[in-house]
């Protein structure tokens, strides 16, 4: 690999990044047959689901906006309480104008600072300078701040923002229209909502197969695409490793072998992986629609046989709903049919609704809030480990006063507390998902410090390392070296710790869903299932609060299990031998 100095002014040698993928790119030239093969079945799986795909697209598409919503509120927000301050209308509104442009100025200068790595032209580009690295750093820094302000007042101020939304909202109704494709997996390709006819058929269900049968093909369908995906994944890094990589050994390798012989980490796995399926196919596993059976059941109809007039009625999900409920007076239980011929694989709620369908979406929604907050959590706590290895100090006392706070309120309290206040305010937080945002931010900022303690001490560490006195000494900036050289030595921590979390947070949303300070209705949740069906356990629809509380445990459990298994197999100290079963991995 090249060695050659880049024209980057903090004097870094070109990105060994970089260089590994050129000789990627040459090994794949070379040698194209096992990545093409490759590339077409992965393009194949692609193409089978390729509407879900996009709609999944387009549902990131819907956070991403509303997150840039919401930051570009904060101008505003500071904006009318500086403004509040003073009470002669023009001082209040020059000092909130002021206030305003400063606060975007500040926004745009962290984009800035994160982009400038990025940007294909630096200042060594446009004219000569005598400047040293670091006021070089933060010339090209503030050039580039000016240049998106320039280019916000453009967007903002001229016809141009008009142009780039019409354009926008195109190119999102294209997207959105190829979206509505029927995939593999769909309702549309193999439906199971059908009705019964007088002579006993079916009508309106896939080749005019009972309803249940129906829903089973397409369930199976669901398991084996998902498998298949897997298998091919794991096909690609096999030919990656076998015919492109240039190494023969890499300690990855041993991380892969002591993985594959922990029986208990491979058992956390396949609960991981079946759970995420499970989140992801919520639509397609479900045998009723969540928009027409949950959200708005008031809104959609479909045909059923009335038996006493002989002939097929129109109904509508609601009235269905609630002549199906499972309160012990009536029961639909797993595998069976409602009193409208509505095939429930688990039995119904207790307001009639499918218990798969709550369970698969709420799946989903337990998902979407576990990610958000260690996403959060992890983020704040790597940023923090980073700077206080580096710096240490104030830095690292402020910081350790700031989590000994933190901590030393109970979790579930500190929650708690915070849902109570936003939601009572009615904060604009509180709305996406039914408070499932709201949950995932609070959730992230209560348990960021558990995860700082525990890789404190690997960063710092690796902040002693030979590597990182050197990476000093050749004048890099503390940012490139908190993430070149120290952050990858604490990945591993941080894939241990996380998926140890998600599990802890999974668990507590459905804690606060029971207590009714979690998720609200409609949108499903686990933990408020069980407390619905908790009246009805002595009773004949036990079904509700057993399958919700079995779902969880096993799902927390199969975090924990994955956990110890990434544990135990990045440890080389833990190494388990081809032959051993590893079955109490999990300590």
């Amino acid at each position: 690999m090249s060695n050659s100095l880049s024209s980057d002014p903090d004097g870094e040698v070109a990105s060994d990044a970089e260089a590994e993928m050129r000789s990627l790119r040459a090994r794949v030239r070379a040698n194209p047959a096992p990545a093409l093969v490759w590339v077409v079945g992965a393009l194949v799986l692609v193409a089978l689901e390729f509407g879900r795909i996009l709609d999944g697209v387009l549902k990131l598409g819907v956070g991403l906006n509303f997150l840039f919503d919401g930051i570009t509120t904060i101008p505003r927000w500071i904006e009318g309480n500086v403004a509040g301050f003073f009470s002669g209308e023009t001082l209040s509104l020059v000092a909130g104008s002021l206030a305003h442009d400063l606060v975007g100025l500040l926004l745009l200068y962290l984009v800035a600072f994160f982009l400038r790595d990025y940007s294909p032209i630096g200042l060594d580009d446009l004219f000569e300078h005598d400047l040293s690295r670091r006021a070089q750093l933060y010339a090209e820094r503030f050039i580039l701040t000016g240049v998106l302000a320039v280019l916000a007042a453009v967007l903002l101020y001229t016809p141009v923002g008009g142009i780039v939304d019409q354009e926008v909202g195109a190119w999102v109704s294209v997207v959105g229209a190829l979206s509505d494709l029927p995939t593999m997996t769909s309702r549309e390709v193999i439906p199971n909502l059908g009705h019964q006819t007088p002579s006993g058929g079916w009508d309106g269900t896939f080749l005019g197969l009972e309803p249940k049968w129906a829903w089973a093909i397409r369930f199976a369908l669901v398991w084996i695409y998902a498998f298949a995906c897997f298998v091919w994944a794991w096909k690609g890094y096999n030919v990656y490793r076998n015919h492109y990589r240039e190494l023969d050994w890499t300690p990855r390798d041993d991380t892969v072998r002591r993985f594959r012989n922990h029986y208990w980490g491979l058992f956390g796995l396949f609960v991981v992986f079946g759970f995420v399926v499970l989140a992801l196919f919520a639509p397609a596993v479900s045998p009723v629609g969540a928009q027409e059976h949950i959200y708005e059941p008031n809104n959609h109809e479909f045909q059923h046989f009335d038996e006493e007039s002989g002939e097929v009625v129109t109904v509508k999900h609601f009235e269905a709903n609630l002549f199906s409920q499972s309160d012990n007076e009536q029961t639909i239980g797993p595998w069976s049919y409602d009193n409208y011929d509505r095939w429930m694989p688990l039995g119904t709620t207790p307001s009639g609704q499918s218990m798969l369908t709550h369970l698969a979406f709420g799946a989903r929604t337990s998902l979407v809030i576990a990610l958000s907050a260690v996403g959060i959590g992890v983020a704040v706590a790597v940023t923090l480990s980073l700077l206080t290895a580096y710096y240490k100090g104030l830095i690292d006392v402020v910081v350790i006063f700031l989590s000994d706070t933190i901590i030393s309120i109970p979790a579930l309290v500190l929650v708690m507390l915070i849902l109570v206040v936003f939601q009572d305010s009615g904060h604009w937080l509180a709305e996406p998902m039914d408070g499932g945002l709201l949950l995932a931010i609070v959730l992230g900022f209560a348990y960021w410090p558990g995860m700082w303690r525990s890789i404190r001490g690997p960063s710092l560490q690796v902040a002693e390392e030979e590597w990182v006195d050197a990476a000093k000494t050749y004048g890099q900036t503390p940012r490139n070296i908190m993430r070149k050289h120290m952050a990858p030595y604490i990945m591993s921590y941080i894939m241990i710790y996380a998926s140890l979390l998600l599990g802890g947070i999974i668990i507590t949303v459905a804690a606060l869903s029971f207590l009714g300070l979690g998720i609200a209705q409609p949108t499903p949740e686990w933990g408020r299932l069980i407390n619905e069906g908790r009246s009805f356990i002595g009773g004949d629809s036990v079904h509700i609060s057993t399958i919700s509380g079995i779902m969880i445990a096993l799902v927390v459990l199969g975090f924990n299990a994955l956990g110890d298994g990434i544990r135990d197999a990045v440890d080389p100290e833990a190494d388990i031998g081809d032959g051993a079963t590893a079955g109490g991995g999990g300590g």
